[in-house]
């Protein structure tokens, strides 16, 4: 596969992301504290795809890592939410949580290596 089909293979894990935890936020209960949840993971969950689309029009390899380090700093942000989510027992079973934590987890995964390689091709070229 390409280097592009990659990226928007990524593009479209991280919008189809992004839609999942939509619909978590709009089953979380409507109480004070789902309701801070909700808006919290929504800005946190749906951000890395569009900072993603931002990283892949990035001016210089130091902007394309800080992009990717956005992401990644907001994948994680989302799985403490989830997590919290899961722990407070706020949506039932808990392990319908359980495959968009697995997906979390693999997508930072994915951005810790991007921002290494990143690097690395960074100091090579200094």
């Amino acid at each position: 596969m390409s280097k592009e089909g990659n990226t928007f293979d990524l593009e479209d894990r991280l919008i189809d992301f992004a839609v999942r935890i939509i619909r978590i936020a709009e089953s979380l209960p409507k109480t004070k504290v789902g309701n801070h949840i909700a808006g919290q993971i929504i800005r946190s969950g749906t951000s890395p795809a569009p900072n993603y689309g931002e990283a892949q029009g990035a001016e210089s390899r130091s902007d394309f890592i800080h992009k990717m380090k956005l992401c990644l700093k907001e994948l994680r942000e989302t799985r403490v939410w989830l997590l919290m989510i899961v722990r407070a027992n706020l949506i039932k079973p808990a392990s319908k949580l359980e495959p968009l934590i697995d997906e979390d987890n693999q997508l930072i995964s994915i951005f810790v290596k991007s921002i290494d390689t990143a690097r690395r091709k960074s100091k090579k070229t200094s």
